[in-house]
This record gives structure tokens, sequence and C-alpha cells, in this order.
């Protein structure tokens, strides 16, 4: 609300509240009352008044000046991730806020709360194609929870509060604010910031109905197969211990989507492994034999579920999601649960039986027994040959113990990356899984750092995602912030070589690539680094990154046609899972 009346003409208890700054500092004021003390961003023309303003707020809030807008908006995410807050992002009008598209529709897909602020031309101009002017509220819509723009100083209080709001609750996901130059600069009354509780028609939590939790508990206690699959809902409902609870009391086998990976340790008993493409051998055989399936916080999206119409046709389907729309969308549920897990779960767990599935889950290890004769020994143990990607994260286990954030590009070492890490902590896997973004890795971890200082953090990179992003290299020198990159490098795009191997008779076309000296480059940005192609020299290496004070590069030269399996082949089922 933009206060008309002078101050002397102002109730006595106003006066003392009433205060008359620019947009751009009433901006900065209410990312202060939001508790952010990061921001990641990148200053233009369009957005300048604000950055003019941050200069006064260096001492209490911490700006990263990263290389590239897509960086800047990954590093939000990555701070998201692994802090459990909103990432913000600053960029200008047209060229930088395109640049954030990529990472707002990798933030929407992966429910990753961000605010992003951008700049824009002055309000007179919108519409006459002026410098630098693009309509950004047009081209994300597609791409956000919410947008809005902002022409007048008056409306930034509200729409900061409730963007953050629509970002954090709910299901969360990416929010964009264009703010016109002229509303950066206008002084307004701005008398307080009084955060968004409440938003007339966005019903971010729903009411739970007691009687799909009583039929959901049923099934449950009747079952003799069941098997829970659960994904980044539990995480981000911040769940974790409800949902340990609740497997422990009903005794049942669950595997986890790639987001949700860590959200219960990887050697907790009840854990089977990872769904999907290259999940496990078990969790994607015997999704077809389970005769309840409990999704909780997952979208069956369709890495995971290969062909629908085999998909689980046996079974009996609960699904536990906050987000309405995901229920059903895909696999048809017997009983929806719509809710926050964090609610739902409890309650359901106070009407189910104590049970132990011995034999049901005796099974899920006899899979594993298979899978790791077949494919797992000679993965992470070879005894002779080049280097494996499997090898180098069964290493890094041993040295990190589980306790690291392990951050992963996208390609055949994330596929390794998320099956073979172990993780002992909640948020400690973090990498683009819906959108699949090249790239994602360097800017994430980052970002992942500067949202869990204390935490070692890890970039699993293929060579070709590291050339997408490697500018930010220039983040790490400027910021100092301590990031281990870890290159397994293959001098192929992997995973489309993988494909066009199996499903195009070999025909490589266009995906041997050609890098630069990783390690000198990573030196021109003050970066220590090393390469090795030896496995006798590889723990070592490792322990080198690990233990170096600061950033840190090493390129592992793995073996160069090695394949990830298992394997469920685009158009089949999850039980036509390969092992070769």
């Amino acid at each position: 609300m933009n206060l008309m009346l002078t101050k002397e003409k102002q109730a006595p208890e106003l006066l003392d509240k009433v205060k008359t700054i620019s947009g751009a500092e009433a901006l900065l004021i209410a990312l202060l009352e939001e508790e952010v003390d990061t921001i990641f961003g990148y200053p233009g023309g369009a957005i300048m008044p604000i950055y003019d303003a941050l200069y006064d707020y260096r001492d209490r809030l911490n700006h990263i000046l990263v290389r590239h807008e897509q960086g800047g908006i990954h590093a939000g995410q990555g701070y998201a991730r692994s802090s459990g807050k909103a990432g913000v992002v600053f960029a200008t009008s047209g060229p930088g806020a395109t640049n954030l598209v990529t990472g707002l529709a990798d933030a929407l897909i992966d429910s990753t709360p961000l605010v992003c602020i951008t700049g824009q031309v002055f309000a007179h101009l919108l519409g006459t194609d002026a410098f630098q002017e693009t309509d950004i509220v047009n081209i994300t819509t597609p791409v956000t929870k919410w947008n809005y723009q902002v022409t007048d100083a008056s409306e930034i209080p509200d729409a900061v509060a409730k963007a953050f709001h629509i970002a954090r609750s709910g299901r969360p996901g990416p929010v964009l604010i264009d703010i016109a130059k002229n509303a950066q600069i206008q002084k307004f009354d701005f008398k307080g910031y009084t955060s968004c509780k409440h938003i007339r028609s966005y019903r971010p939590k729903p009411i739970v109905r007691q009687e799909y939790i009583q039929q959901a508990a049923e099934l449950i206690n009747n079952a003799k197969k069941p098997f829970v699959l659960w994904g980044q809902g539990v995480m981000l409902g911040s769940a974790e211990q409800e949902f340990k609870t609740f497997i422990e009391k009903a005794g049942i086998p669950a595997a986890w989507t790639i987001m949700g990976a860590g959200a219960l340790p990887s050697d907790h008993p009840l854990n089977v492994g990872m769904l999907g493409m290259h999940g496990n051998y078990g969790p994607n055989v015997l999704t077809n034999e389970c005769d309840v399936l409990i999704a909780i916080g997952m979208r069956f999206d369709d890495r995971v579920t290969g062909r629908l119409d085999k998909y689980a046709k046996q079974a009996q389907v609960i699904h536990l999601d906050i987000d309405p729309s995901e229920i059903s969308k895909n696999v048809k549920a017997t009983v929806p649960v719509w809710g926050d897990c964090k609610e739902t779960l409890p309650m359901l767990t106070e009407l189910i039986e104590a049970t132990a599935h011995t034999e049901w889950l005796e099974k899920f290890r006899r899979y594993e027994q298979e899978e790791i004769k077949e494919v797992i020994q000679d993965e992470l143990f070879p005894a002779t040959g080049e280097i494996t990607m499997g090898e180098v994260i069964q290493q890094l286990n041993e040295l990190t113990k589980g306790e690291a954030i392990v951050v992963s590009d996208v390609g055949q070492h994330q596929m390794v990356a998320c099956r073979y890490a172990k993780l002992n902590h909640t948020r400690s896997n973090i990498t683009s899984g819906g959108l699949g973004t090249m790239g994602f890795a360097l800017p994430a971890a980052i970002g992942a750092k500067f949202g869990a200082l204390d935490r070692t953090v890890v970039a699993v990179i293929g060579d070709g995602g590291f050339q997408m992003t490697l500018q930010e290299l220039g983040t790490i020198m400027q910021s100092g912030v301590d990031v281990k990159i870890l290159i397994l490098n293959n001098q192929f795009l992997g995973m489309v070589r993988q494909w066009q191997e199996l499903f195009q008779d070999k025909r490589y076309s266009f995906v041997d690539i050609t890098s630069p000296d990783f390690v000198t480059v990573a030196s021109g940005y003050g970066i220590a680094g090393k390469s090795i192609s030896e496995r006798e020299g590889l723990k070592e290496a490792l322990q080198e990154m690990l233990s170096h004070k600061g950033s840190f590069l090493l390129e592992v030269m793995v073996t160069k046609e090695n394949n990830v399996f298992p394997m469920v082949p685009q158009g089949s089922s999850v039980s036509e899972i390969r092992l070769k």
C-alpha cells in the first residue's frame, strides 16, 4: 500500500514506522526480513539501481558474482537443495533474464524453491522494443510457479512477500519478479515489511481426508508384498523421520527415485535401492510383483515407470502427494492421499500394524546378489583394464564415509554417482532430475557449498557437461569457495554414445568430444588440479583432492566405451530390465 498522506497529517502511531526509501532499498529490506543471506547474480543496466542499493548492504547480504546468469540460477538451485531455504538470484533485463530460463525450467520440474529478481526497462518503454527489453513475464510463465511485473515501487514489499510464500509452500518451485527500472529508483513511503501468510484462492496445504488414510492403512495391513517408492517430496516436506518411522513399523522394503536419494541412509536395512531406467534390478522387477504399491512424494516419471501399460498392473496403488495434479496423472491411484507427507505419514503410521515382511524382503536381496555378480562387482572392483566410473565413486565412498554432498551433472556419470554414492544424510544428493540439464553440477556445487558451509561438497561431472559451464571456475576463484571437482572423462558424450551403441548399430554420430587440458584451465583460475589415468594412483589422488585446502579439480580418465547397467530400454517394461 502506498501511503499518500504527508507525515504531518499521519496518525502519531505511524510517524515512527514510515520512512521514504527507494524501491531498490525496499527490496533488500524485504530479503533480509525473509532471512536471505546469499544472493547469486550478475549486474546490468536495467537492474543497476538494485545493485547500487546493495552496495550499502554488503555487510548483511552476501552477493556471489557468477560468470553467467545460467550459472547463477543453478547456483541458486544448489543452495536451495542443500540448505532447504529458497535460493535468490539477480539478473538484468533482456539476455540476462532469458539466460535464467533453463534454470527456471529445471527448478520447476524438480520442485526447487527459487526467488528470481530481474531488472526491466522503464515502465513507459514497455512494449517499444527498447534496448534489452524482453517480455520475460510471458516467456517464463510456463516455467515458473508464479511471476509478476512490478511497475511501481509501492508494489515491491507485497510482491516479495507473495513470492517467498509461493516459492516455499506446498509443492515448492521457482518464482520471478520483474521490476521496472523506474520502480527501483522511485521513492515511496515504506511502513515496514510483513511476510505473506495467506493468499486468497491459493491453498498450498490441503485438508487431509481421514477416510483415505483409513483405506490406505487397511490395504497396507492386508498386503503380503507391499512396496514403497519414495521421492524428493519426503525431503521437501522435512518428513525424513516420519518416513523412517513408517517403513520401520510396516517392515516394508523401500526404493528411491534419484531425487529422493538420501532421505533414508543408503545402508538402512529396508532401503532396497534405486528405481528407474538405470536403477537396481530388484526394485524394478518386483514393482510388477508387489500387491500394494505405496508412492510417497514422487510423481511416477517415465524414467521410473517405463511402459505405463505394463507398470504395476497387479498392484493396488496408494499415492501420497501434496500436489493433487500428480495423483493419478500417470498411474491410477486406488487410494489418493492428498496432503503434506509430514502430516499424512504419522496418521498412517498410527493405523498400521507392526509387521516384518521377511520373505518378501529376502526376494529383493536375492535380486541384489544377482546384480552384484553380473554388474556391480566388475564395475566397482575391476581387477584389470582402465578405471571405471563406478570404482571412482566406490573409492570416494571409502574416503568420505558417506558424509559428503554429491552434486552430479547429467549423463553416464550421473547414473553411476546416483547408483553407488553412499549417503548418510538427507539433502546429500543434488542433481538435475526431471530436465536433465548438462552443465548443472559446477554452479550447483558452488551454491550447495554456500548453503552448507560445514559439509564437503563434491561435484561429479562428465567432460561434456563440464565444458558447458566451466566459466564458473571464475566464480570459485573470486569467492574463494571450497568445491571439490571430480571430472570423469571418457572422451565421449557418454550416455548418447551408449544409446547409439545399443540401439543405433554403433553409429557414433557426433559424440566423440575433444576437451582442453582441464588441469591447465583450472590453474588459470588459481585452482589446484591433477589428472590421472592409472588405477594405482586413484585413491591417493582422491585423498589429495579431499584434503586440499580450497577448491581442487581432479580429472580421472575412465574407460571410453563402458555402459551403465542395469538398463530398462526405452519403451520397455520395468520387468524387462537388462543386466548386460
